[in-house]
């Protein structure tokens, strides 16, 4: 391996792994579920609210935030402050007296759920050649997915092996994983598109992109990014002009299908919708496991497809199979074929899922800005996600005791036929294009920026 790949490689995998905490603080929440709402005998409303959706909450103020210190401290430290942030909710949540510390510490770890979310495909993305940035930005997903699954195995063991009380094990246990991800980003460089147009240095970006990726032609990358970037910063309210509406409407309805597809009210309630099916309560748990293996290794194809058939390809994929799947749940709910047939129906759903959205959406998301505004839309596609995410499972308690799972899972099944009409109908395929081509594709062009925001074509890019 070449000493730029190495280093492009390495720097992908230390911010990626961002995505095992993400994974793993998403769904460790799930073995925790019954325990905590018994213990501290929690209505459904509270315990929706407080309990099971309070990370949630922190992701989406994360998301929409988590642009801000990205933009102005960098994203090598966003990154860092990230993993403090993980360590301090894995501390709480496990010493917790009461369910208002348990979810404050649950609120503290989805601010780094929300920030990482955005941050980490914008720094993948901004360090990373076009013929290889589907692949390793589809990386952060395959953390998200393998932290999802340590999550699943991490609470079968610590539950089976602890019992009462094993809920705090469950969550503390993820201060291990948080320390080495705060010991790794450290030494990682800082993206050389940020220091063009922040800190306006080219020297340092320049050295910074002959290690990175000497052979695509350094001067003709640092001439790209300078030229996309002559309008100079765009205040926020001039991000929502007309300028930027298509990309905007892209990552809103790529992030709205995400989560319409029902993904977190699956991962987050695995325990409960198996319940429903008739599985025992002593095997819910176990039955759980297979979710997780089944999103790592479609997770896997997902990347090894991403920049060969490219992303519009997988989202045609993975809407069919979400169709089929979704349908196929719903019946077996409503026939009475459950147990058995619910687990191999809803694990055919998370392989859809895996292989289209999962692999697509972080990815699609932070290639579609305009290097001058990727950390805005960064932020609102990972805001819409995560509103989306965070409504959901704050109503799953409610809606599973009022509808049945026939009906719940028609309504997802009906929202992936949209998915699949708005793949047809609007998105574009964004494989193999530099960032900086990317704005010309969707209709960018540095002269319409001038022209919007009424700047010379000449403004010096840096000093």
């Amino acid at each position: 391996m070449k000493q730029s790949q190495w280093l492009v490689y390495t720097s992908t995998f230390a911010a990626a792994l961002a995505g095992f905490l993400f994974g793993f603080d998403t769904i460790v929440i799930s073995g925790a579920d019954r325990p905590i709402q018994e213990l501290w005998t929690l209505s459904d409303l509270f315990h929706g609210t407080f309990i099971m959706s309070m990370a949630l909450w922190g992701t989406v103020i994360g998301a929409l935030l988590g642009g801000i210190p990205a933009d102005r401290f960098g994203r090598r430290r966003t990154l860092f402050w990230i993993g403090i942030l993980y360590l301090l909710s894995a501390l709480g949540s496990a010493l917790a007296p009461n369910p208002y510390i348990f979810s404050v510490s649950r609120f503290i770890g989805g601010l780094g759920v929300g920030a990482s979310s955005v941050a980490v495909p914008i720094y993948i993305a901004e360090i990373t050649p076009a013929y290889d940035r589907g692949k390793l930005g589809a990386l952060y997903q395959f953390n998200i997915v393998f932290g999802i699954l340590v999550a699943y195995l991490s609470n079968y063991f610590i539950g089976t092996a602890l019992g009462e009380g094993a809920w705090r094990w469950m969550m503390g246990v993820e201060i291990i994983p948080a320390a080495i991800y705060c010991a790794s980003v450290i030494g990682i460089p800082e993206s050389p598109r940020w220091l063009v147009v922040k800190k306006k240095d080219e020297s340092a970006a320049r050295d910074l992109l002959e290690q990175l990726d000497p052979e695509e032609g350094v001067d003709r990358i640092l001439s790209s990014i300078k030229k996309s970037v002559r309008e100079g910063d765009v205040p926020l309210s001039k991000f929502f002009s007309g300028t930027f509406r298509f990309p905007i409407l892209l990552a809103f309805l790529v992030a709205f299908f995400n989560q319409m597809s029902g993904v977190n009210f699956v991962l987050y309630y695995a325990p409960r919708i198996f319940e429903q099916a008739g599985i025992e309560a002593e095997a819910v748990l176990g039955a759980s496991v297979p979710i997780g293996v089944v999103n790592l290794l479609f997770t896997l194809l997902g990347m090894y497809l991403i920049d060969r058939v490219g992303r519009k390809k997988l989202l045609y994929i993975g809407s069919f199979g979400y169709i089929a799947s979704l349908s196929g749940v719903s019946w077996a709910f409503f026939s009475g074929w459950q147990g058995a047939v619910v687990v191999v129906f809803v694990c055919a759903f998370i392989a859809a899922h895996a292989v289209g959205q999962g692999a697509v959406i972080w990815v699609f998301i932070s290639e579609i800005f305009p290097n001058a505004v990727r950390d805005y839309g960064m932020s609102l596609g990972s805001g819409t996600h995560w509103v989306s995410a965070a409504l959901i499972t704050l109503l799953t308690p409610t809606v599973l005791s009022t509808f049945t799972g026939a009906q719940i899972f028609a309504f997802f099944a009906g929202m992936m036929v949209l998915q699949l009409l708005f793949v047809w109908l609007i998105m574009p395929e964004t494989k193999g294009l530099t960032l900086e081509e990317m704005e010309v594709k969707l209709g960018i062009s540095t002269e319409k920026l001038e022209e919007e925001f009424d700047v010379e074509a000449d403004a010096p890019t840096s000093t």
